[in-house]
């Protein structure tokens, strides 16, 4: 079997960093120079950079913004939805954000494996309660849901966000099992 960095990152043409649009370019050449590496996402999602411009959009209005949810407690969303949906890149590399963020090299896992199980509050349970709901049967979400939500301290802004993170993470979850996306392997060792 070839070596971890032999692997081809997506099943889709991965574009030079050199072809690409100075935006996209500059993007990337930021997220190497804060993390040490680039994650394979922004090169496998260059593939389109109309969509790749979208996507990040939407992911930085949603995990970089002022919100009443920690940055710890939206990498939480992303990780136990992402692994319902079987998605290996995003639970392997934002367990490695969430490890980082909550400065804990336990949580990612145990949010990962079983969240239910995991050592967090028992709002982030009923946060992640819901995201899980939101991310595999959103049909089912009614008044009942908000009115855990309130009685935990969350707004129906906070639900709004907690939606919006499960919801994005559906979209990304199922175009990285499509493209094959590889994590990196420097995400394994990240916060540990």
């Amino acid at each position: 079997m070839p070596a971890q960095n032999e692997l081809p990152i997506s099943r889709f043409p991965v574009p030079e960093l050199d072809a690409l649009p100075e935006d996209i370019r500059s993007r990337i050449l930021k997220v190497q120079e804060k993390s040490g590496f680039i994650p394979n996402v922004f090169l496998a999602l260059a593939h389109r950079p109309a969509e790749f411009r979208a996507f990040f959009d939407y992911h930085d209005a949603l995990m970089e913004k002022d919100s009443n949810l920690t940055k710890g407690e939206r990498e939480m969303i992303v990780v136990a939805t992402s692994n319902l949906n079987q998605c290996q890149y995003c639970v392997v590399a934002h367990g490695a954000i969430l490890r980082i963020r909550e400065k804990n090299p336990l949580v990612a896992d145990q949010v990962a494996v079983n969240y239910r199980k995991a050592d967090i509050t028992e709002r982030q349970k009923a946060m992640l309660d819901f995201a899980v709901k939101v991310s595999q049967s959103a049909y089912e979400v009614n008044d009942s849901d908000f009115q855990t939500l309130h009685e935990h301290g969350f707004t129906d802004e906070d639900a709004w966000d907690i939606a919006g993170i499960a919801a994005f993470f559906g979209l990304s979850n199922r175009m990285a099992n499509v493209t094959s996306m590889r994590a990196n392997p420097e995400f394994y060792s990240l916060g540990r």
